[in-house]
């Protein structure tokens, strides 16, 4: 992929900053009572669904692990082409491909297992049923901490059904929580294409959502100018990766101040996260976990990365704990949060 592996160093944090073990700063967050040691957790569909992962890094060093989605049935994903890669980004049309809920409890819970680290399961559907049934048997089982509900995929047919109506995600959502083990946390992932972004958001916590994931991918577009045919084979994909971080920036700040800090529901920010300045940017626009997805094409290590010069910034700022910076961005008009000089 042709994006920066490299962080830039003129807006660093000095590298004579001291790691010593009395001086780390704490990086641990609460999700509405799940406890992660660091924000960083997988991308759904990214790192397959428990140990596909384990040879490029050490998983246990991330905050949680997201499976790839899963629905009822085993679904085979669309055609070929399904991946493009563009500048600053990728463009993906997998289609929800899985093995299927059966499969899933039988042959991927016991690795799941054996990570050591919480572990939240993403469920698609196509009806209202798909999403109940699915998600209620996933719950049972003690190693899921959360499920992360995809109302947001632009891949599939009937993708964005609930994403973009908010009266009926807000029945999802309320059905879905009520069918879950009630320990099991929410988590509704949004998709930038809903017409507004914030309704959905807004519907998802008045239907019990724990939390609020986003963004998913946007619509997008790749042509091949020779054969003048789309390069994806179902035409369409979901543009992800760095091209589209300051957009998902823009939409944690937007939701933050306008419906999740209120209602106290944290956000897991997502959308081209690569550097620890990245993840900074969201947490400061008021995400509390950080999902990093198509950076761990790039380098798996993404999210240990990032964890560690997260660790540098705050030490340079001067901040013993990353949850007194979260939602800290001060916008023109704001009441300062800090004094200035």
């Amino acid at each position: 992929m042709n994006t920066p592996t490299t962080q830039p160093s003129e807006s660093s944090p000095s590298s004579e900053t001291a790691l010593s073990s009395s001086n780390f700063p704490s990086l641990a967050v609460n999700l509405a009572g799940l406890q992660l040691k660091n924000p960083t957790m997988t991308g759904s569909g990214t790192c397959g669904y428990a140990n596909e992962y384990e040879d490029f890094v050490d998983i246990s060093k991330l905050g949680a692990f997201v499976t790839k989605s899963i629905t009822h049935e085993v679904r085979p994903g669309n055609p070929a082409h399904r991946i493009v890669e563009t500048r600053a980004g990728m463009i993906n049309a997998i289609g929800l491909a899985n093995v299927g809920l059966d499969a899933f409890l039988h042959d991927k819970i016991p690795l799941l297992e054996k990570l050591g680290l919480p572990i939240i399961a993403n469920v698609a559907g196509h009806s209202m049923d798909d999403y109940i049934t699915t998600a209620g048997e996933i719950s049972k089982k003690t190693i899921i901490d959360a499920i992360e509900l995809n109302v947001s995929c632009p891949n599939v047919s009937d993708g964005l059904t609930f994403g973009t109506n908010p009266p009926l995600l807000r029945e999802l959502v309320q059905n879905v929580k009520n069918a879950i083990a009630p320990r099991v946390k929410l988590i509704v992932k949004l998709s930038p294409n809903a017409p507004d972004v914030l309704a959905t958001a807004v519907a998802s916590i008045e239907g019990g959502s724990d939390m609020i994931s986003l963004i998913n991918t946007y619509n997008a577009l790749a042509i091949d100018v020779f054969k003048r045919k789309p390069r994806i084979a179902r035409g369409t994909g979901g543009l992800s990766g760095p091209a589209i971080r300051p957009l998902a920036v823009y939409w944690t700040h937007i939701v933050y101040r306008n419906a999740a800090r209120d209602a106290n529901v944290p956000i897991i920010g997502m959308g081209g996260i690569q550097t620890w300045q990245d993840a900074a940017e969201f947490i400061l626009a008021g995400a509390t976990g950080l999902g990093v997805g198509t950076a761990l094409f790039v380098d798996p290590a993404t999210p240990v990365h990032i964890c560690d010069g997260l660790t540098r910034w705050l030490q340079t700022l001067g901040v013993n704990n990353i949850n007194d910076v979260i939602g800290t961005l001060e916008m023109p008009g704001d009441t300062p949060t800090c004094p200035t000089t």
